[in-house]
């Protein structure tokens, strides 16, 4: 993906309020009911954002309603766009670590 359609993207009505909504997993309910997003929209949103490797699926817990929903948490900590010789997108991706410590806390909650 080349740094203007990332630039498109993040440009996208709702699209960096998602990110920065994911630091911890969420539904799209619950992104539709935080942001005030409509939730046709913010699936759209979520599947476009999947696409680009900056939102991913973490897990498919069991609802209230004891069906299975998906919880999306972002990829990235921090995205830089500089305009020097161009447009250049740097992504920080989350850290090994973070997500080892997410792994661990999902296995033990969910005994």
């Amino acid at each position: 993906m080349t740094s203007e359609d990332l630039i498109e993207v993040l440009g996208n009505k709702y699209n960096t309020e998602i990110l920065s909504a994911t630091t911890d997993p969420k539904s799209a309910q619950d992104l539709s009911d935080e942001l005030d997003v409509p939730i046709a929209t913010c699936y759209r949103r979520i599947n476009e954002l999947t696409e680009t490797n900056l939102l991913e699926l973490h897990d498919r817990p069991l609802s209230d309603e004891h069906r299975r929903i998906k919880v999306y948490r972002r990829n990235v900590d921090e995205i830089e766009i500089s305009f020097d010789n161009g447009i250049a997108v740097e992504i920080s991706e989350r850290s090994v670590v973070k997500n080892k410590l997410d792994d661990v806390w999902r296995t033990m909650s969910n005994q």
